[in-house]
C-alpha cells in the first residue's frame, strides 16, 4: 500500500512542475487525495460493501469536486491534474501512467446495463473538459484533445481532436490536417445550414409573388 502511494506522490512530482514539497503535495492536492480515497473505497466495493463504498466516494467528492464511482479499476501512478468536475463512471477500466485533466467525463451514453463506461489503456492522456462516452477504448499512448467528444475506440499512439472526436494523428504521421481554429462547430453548421434554406425559401416566395403578378396583368 505504501509503494503505491510512494507511486501516486513521484507522479505528481513528474507531471506537474509547480510541485515542490512532499508536505505541499499530500496536504493540498485534491487529485491525490481524490485517488487515495477512490483505491480505499473501491476496496470495500470489492468486498460488496456498497454502501460504504459509494459513503467514502461521496465524501470524496464533496472535499476534492472530484467524482469517481467506487466500481471503476484504476491502474497505478494515475494523476488527475487540478481535477475539479472530474467524472469516472462504475464500469470505467484506467490502466498505469493515464493522465487526466479538469472537466473530462468518462462516462456511459445512457441506460445500458453490463460494460457502460470507457476503457483508458496505458499512458493516455485526456486533456481539460474532454468527454468520452459509452464502451468504447482508448489506446495506448493515446492523446483526447480538449474539449474533444469521443464515442469511438481510438487506436493506439493516435490524438484525436473535435467533435464528434477524430483522430488526426497515428503513429507520428498526421491523418487529417485540422487547426485549433478549424475545430468542428455543430451549432455553427447547422446555423449555416438554416440560414441557406431560409435564402431558399425567400427566393421561392419572390419568384410565387413575380408569377401572380404576371398573371394579373
Amino acid at each position: 500500500m505504501f509503494k503505491i502511494m510512494k507511486e501516486d506522490i513521484d507522479v505528481v512530482f513528474e507531471q506537474d512542475p509547480a510541485a515542490r514539497t512532499i508536505f505541499e503535495v499530500v496536504l493540498t492536492y485534491s487529485g491525490l487525495h481524490a485517488i487515495w480515497l477512490h483505491r480505499i473505497a473501491h476496496g470495500f466495493y470489492k468486498r460488496k460493501l456498497y454502501f460504504i463504498a459509494r459513503l467514502i466516494s461521496q465524501i470524496s467528492r464533496f472535499f476534492t469536486g472530484i467524482e469517481i464511482h467506487p466500481g471503476a479499476k484504476i491502474g497505478r501512478r494515475f494523476f488527475i491534474d487540478h481535477g475539479m468536475g472530474v467524472v469516472i463512471g462504475e464500469t470505467c477500466e484506467i490502466g498505469n501512467n493515464v493522465t487526466v485533466f479538469q472537466g473530462v467525463t468518462l462516462g456511459g451514453t445512457g441506460k445500458e446495463k453490463g460494460k457502460r463506461h470507457p476503457t483508458i489503456n496505458d499512458n493516455a492522456l485526456i486533456a481539460t473538459g474532454a468527454k468520452v462516452l459509452g464502451s468504447i477504448t482508448i489506446g495506448e499512448n493515446s492523446k483526447v484533445g480538449a474539449g474533444a467528444v469521443v464515442l469511438s475506440d481510438v487506436p493506439p499512439n493516435s490524438t484525436v481532436v473535435g467533435i464528434k472526436g477524430r483522430v488526426v494523428i497515428q503513429d507520428g504521421v498526421r491523418i487529417n490536417k485540422l487547426n485549433h481554429c478549424d475545430v468542428p462547430d455543430p451549432i455553427a453548421d447547422r446555423l449555416k445550414e438554416l440560414e441557406e434554406e431560409i435564402s431558399k425559401l425567400k427566393n421561392e416566395v419572390r419568384y410565387k409573388r413575380k408569377e401572380e403578378k404576371e398573371n394579373v396583368h
